[in-house]
């Protein structure tokens, strides 16, 4: 098996049901494969067994987080090269896998390959990409995100995998950090497109910008806790940013914020236990890299 695509999704059916028909016309199944993992869902979602019999399904009744979700279905692939999807997004060029495989290829010390994500909602995926049209740019970062990214199966399994002691945003910083410290390299190439059809008004009136504000303060401590020699300055560079910059300026914010901060304080006793401090140089790395242009 080539390449395995992975996708974690919870009360997406619609989505879900457009990605899945997407990928059906793009991939060869004897050479690739599609596994979805549904976490907890309460919409039908585990409906779509029936309709897409050629994906490797699996299901938690129960919800255990997107982190947990994808750390329970990685080690099921079977390809050489894993290729994350979030639910609501989907490639933008019919030979996406080869563009894959040749980037692995042109740089052998490269773990991960990071997408370009064109977010919005668009008419067609000629719309969509006409909207990022770029010239080609290929450089080394120092992370990915989760809704468009290859790695390496070998270079996942270097790792802890996904963390479960992170629910959802951040995830993704983890796994760079620990594949940037077994030596590999991060590739962000524009050259693969995925469209993350999302709209970013309706997120905002739903409320979802204080939900990732929350969940990015909350992991960004536990990043710092596990993965750094010495924590806690970071920690209240973070704090205070994030107060000044948000939890003085709405009163949501604010609420939100000295909630996180109880909830780290109880939870700190658990995250200790992960704890795997990495190299001051590769910290360096990370830093030195290339930040991803969102």
């Amino acid at each position: 098996m080539q390449t395995s695509i992975l996708i974690v999704s919870k009360n997406r059916k619609k989505d879900l049901e457009l990605t899945l028909r997407v990928l059906e016309r793009l991939i060869d199944f004897s050479m690739h494969e599609v596994l979805i993992f549904l976490d907890g869902c309460t919409d039908g979602s585990s409906l779509l067994k029936k309709q897409f019999s050629w994906v490797r399904w699996y299901v938690s009744e129960k919800s255990i987080g997107a982190s947990a979700s994808r750390h329970e279905l990685y080690p099921k692939a079977q390809g050489q090269f894993l290729i994350g999807l979030d639910d609501d997004a989907h490639p933008l060029h019919l030979d996406f896998i080869d563009k894959i495989v040749n980037i692995f290829a042109k740089y052998p010390n490269s773990g991960i390959i990071a997408f370009q994500e064109v977010k919005g909602i668009y008419t067609s995926d000629e719309e969509a990409l006409k909207k990022y049209e770029s010239p080609e740019q290929e450089y080394f970062t120092n992370e990915f995100i989760g809704c468009g990214f290859a790695i390496r199966k070998d270079a996942y399994e270097s790792t802890n995998g996904f963390p479960v002691w992170i629910d959802i945003y951040g995830e993704e910083s983890c796994v760079s950090i620990e594949v940037v410290a077994k030596g590999y390299d991060i590739i962000y190439s524009n050259t693969i497109k995925v469209n993350h059809r999302v709209n970013l008004e309706e997120r905002k009136i739903n409320g979802q910008n204080y939900f990732r504000f929350g969940k990015q303060l909350k992991n960004s401590t536990y990043y710092f806790l596990v993965y750094y020699p010495f924590p806690l300055i970071n920690i209240l560079k973070l704090y205070w940013h994030n107060f000044y910059k948000y939890a003085l300026t709405d009163f949501n914010y604010f609420k939100i914020f000295f909630k996180t901060i109880l909830e780290v304080l109880i939870n700190i006793p658990k995250v200790i236990e992960f704890r795997n401090p990495v190299d001051k140089i590769v910290l360096k790395k990370i830093r030195c890299s290339t930040e991803l242009k969102f």
